[in-house]
């Protein structure tokens, strides 16, 4: 990892830290976030994934307009780093999937 890639992969983590300790609060079931990147096709390749404790819970927030609402904070922290995600590349998983990312 360059040095730049270094420095951007901290503000991500700083601005994703932000978003964590208000969905921590906001909505019932959230566990945690992490995100993963190839920094040699970023920003396009940058995934932000929320993680949610139970099946019934991640169920419940997908159909609510509180998706919405994650995914919007998601872009508007990072944007305020100067990277620009598209809501496709926010997912969404259960504790119980982590393996497998769910949309």
């Amino acid at each position: 990892m360059r040095k730049t890639d270094k420095k951007i992969d901290n503000q991500i983590r700083q601005v994703l830290t932000q978003v964590c300790e208000i969905a921590l609060n906001e909505y019932s079931g959230f566990q945690w976030l992490t995100h993963t990147v190839n920094y040699s096709d970023f920003p396009k390749s940058l995934q932000v994934i929320c993680v949610f404790d139970t099946h019934y819970n991640l169920n419940r927030f997908m159909a609510s307009v509180e998706r919405d609402t994650l995914s919007k904070l998601i872009q508007t922290k990072l944007f305020s780093i100067k990277v620009t995600i598209d809501s496709r590349q926010v997912c969404y998983n259960c504790e119980d999937n982590r393996n497998k990312k769910l949309h």
